[in-house]
């Protein structure tokens, strides 16, 4: 590597990818006047059902945490119900229990896999317990065959937030497709992106129908108010852009991969991931465990290399002033305090992925 952090082009820690196919759509869709919830969406749900979850039905809202929230929701899931979550992931994911009417209990994830620990949720259930919400951290898939098991013992709903995991599969299954729902998000920085977004992949044809009345005002037909709903709708000009990216979905989750190995097989003196068997990561981030002054690590990358990262995520959700609790989470605080993302998209070219082995590695070797 050569060049000072001057001469050197910053490299992102994500970096949406949008170009003219998507451009190209979302012209087609102004030319054609019909800008809201319509035929873009309802091709979108098809191609994202076959592509995704199993031909599971699919219903598009407007964002992840919409997605998330419409699930609970249609299941019942309410005032007086807990919702098993880790405290190790994005605030969305208890937002959406709390939003519902029901309490967020929150467990520790397990060290390897940065998913929730499946001991941990049957330590946590009660008379209470409703639901289990497994997240896919980062890509990986969790234990969705000691989830399963455990809320089969137990009668309870499995809602899966698949945010982060496109693609990804357990057991030979993608995940989003054996639970009672799934949550999926199409932010910018996800694997794919329909500029904003989420989808609903649910287990029957009556919860997918009750996801639908809730994201429409509580409506199929115009004015026919059938519950009270919301306003979740996701618009034909977002459908467009996620039809395009959903096309390229494969290509990029095989160079993310493929980034990731390369990764792996190279750096030295970092934690890097573990890929448990049965599981088929995506790599919507690749996180390395930095276990001495991470923060200091990831200036050291940005000042000295022009590298950026990403911690996901710093404080866990239970000790966040919207919740404010305390819990005995070891887990949970150690990798809040070691995790950082480095850059693994998939346009990064191997000149990129060799300057962060070799930032990386500098620094390691250098105990910084």
């Amino acid at each position: 590597m050569t060049g000072t952090p001057e001469e050197l082009e910053f490299i992102p820690p994500a970096k949406p990818l949008i170009g003219i196919d998507e451009r190209r759509a979302v012209d087609a869709v102004l030319a054609s006047g019909g800008l809201a919830q319509g035929p873009e969406v309802a091709a979108f749900e098809q191609e994202f059902s076959e592509a995704l979850v199993e031909s599971r039905p699919v219903t598009a809202v407007n964002s992840g945490t919409a997605a998330l929230h419409l699930a609970l929701v249609a299941l019942g899931v309410g005032d007086g119900d807990e919702v098993i979550v880790p405290s190790f992931t994005f605030a969305a994911t208890a937002n959406a229990v709390r939003l519902a009417g029901a309490e967020p209990v929150f467990v520790d994830i397990d060290a390897e896999t940065f998913c929730v620990d499946p001991a941990s949720v049957r330590s946590a259930i009660t008379d209470r317990t409703r639901a289990i919400m497994p997240v896919h951290l980062y890509g990986h898939p969790a234990d969705m065959t000691a989830i399963g098991a455990i809320a089969g013992e137990r009668d309870l709903l499995v809602i899966e937030d698949a945010a982060q995991a496109h693609g990804a599969r357990w057991d030979g299954h993608r995940v989003g497709s054996r639970s009672d729902a799934a949550a999926f998000s199409l932010y910018p920085t996800k694997n794919m992106t329909a500029g904003e977004g989420g989808m609903v992949s649910t287990g029957t044809a009556a919860t997918a129908r009750a996801v639908r009345l809730l994201r429409n005002q509580g409506m199929e037909r115009r004015y026919e108010n059938e519950v009270v709903g919301f306003n979740a709708r996701m618009s034909d000009i977002h459908a467009a852009i996620g039809r395009v990216q959903l096309a390229k979905l494969p290509q990029w989750t095989a160079q993310r991969q493929a980034n990731a190995a390369y990764l792996t097989r190279e750096l030295r003196g970092v934690v890097t991931p573990r890929v448990r068997i049965g599981a088929e990561h995506v790599f919507h981030q690749y996180v390395v465990r930095v276990p001495d002054d991470r923060d200091g690590f990831a200036e050291a990358l940005r000042s000295e290399f022009e590298i950026g990262t990403g911690v996901y995520y710093p404080t866990p959700v239970h000790r966040l002033p919207s919740f404010g609790l305390e819990r005995d989470l070891p887990e949970t605080e150690r990798a809040a305090v070691e995790v950082l993302a480095l850059p693994v998209y998939p346009t990064l070219t191997l000149r990129q992925l060799d300057r962060v082995v070799t930032a990386v590695n500098k620094l390691a070797e250098a105990g910084r």
